[in-house]
């Protein structure tokens, strides 16, 4: 479901927009009359659409877009004189009044764009943290003193366990270096605690 941030100068528009969109099966965070209070509720999304008016209480929409995460994108609803002065391509625009059908559609197609990008998002390979580079460092040295190989041999051995994906590779790290043997053999329990404090 992706979210939606309603902002228009009058908060009963806002309202108004809100129900239609709640009636069509959309998810509303919020409504609200400010650029500010938009922002406030955008920092807490990782991606969304705000729906807004050309002016608020407090800025522009071109102030908010400026301000708004990366992730979010604008659908800027305005008369056809003030969207004649828009000249930002990354926008997108509906006249006023709205037409139910007009906006539906436009909040389908952002929609289906944002759920392209968090799949794209998801697909891209995680970053190790430092305090997991470290854990790798420490388990491949380790390989390398218990079991006499070379770097390149320890790293070989190690990508050997880690085929499942990064989960079973940060557990096998965990576990070389909490104690377990190359050779298969299990810690007992004291051992265990052992190598857990030594982290």
């Amino acid at each position: 479901m992706i979210s939606i941030i309603v902002v228009f100068p009058r908060l009963e528009d806002a309202k108004n927009i809100r129900n239609l969109l709640v009636r069509h099966g959309y998810e509303v965070t919020g409504v609200c009359s400010s650029g500010a209070q938009a922002l406030q509720l955008a920092e807490h999304l990782s991606d969304g659409i705000v729906l807004c008016g050309y002016r608020f209480q407090d800025m522009l929409y071109s102030e908010l877009y400026e301000c708004l995460p990366v992730n979010m994108q604008m659908l800027l609803a305005a008369s056809p004189r003030i969207l004649e002065e828009c000249q930002s391509r990354d926008i997108v625009f509906l006249e006023l009044p709205l037409k139910v059908h007009d906006l539906v559609n436009t909040l389908e197609m952002m929609s289906g764009s944002i759920l392209r990008q968090r799949k794209k998002r998801k697909a891209m390979p995680r970053r190790r943290s430092e305090e997991e580079k470290k854990m790798i460092d420490k388990a491949k040295k380790l390989l390398m003193e218990r079991n006499h190989l070379t770097e390149e041999e320890a790293a070989e051995d190690k990508k050997d366990g880690c085929k499942n994906g990064c989960s079973d590779c940060r557990n096998r790290c965990r576990r070389l270096v909490c104690g377990f043997k190359p050779s298969g053999r299990y810690p007992d329990r004291d051992d265990y605690k052992v190598g857990r404090q030594e982290q």
